[in-house]
């Protein structure tokens, strides 16, 4: 009975590194789309000038 808490779950495991390496490109994905065009909400907007 000790072996069995010894034993690893090989398809869990995989699925997390998929998980992992998918949350990876993602990002590196997410990057390079905001190098390329950066959102235009980030950007601070110009105050006009209060009118007299």
């Amino acid at each position: 009975m000790s072996q069995d808490d010894n034993l690893i779950d090989f398809s869990q495991e995989r699925a997390k590194r998929v998980h992992d390496l998918n949350d990876k490109r993602l990002n590196d994905m997410r990057q390079a789309f905001e190098q390329a065009m950066p959102l235009a909400g980030r950007k601070k907007p110009k105050k006009k000038p209060k009118k007299r």
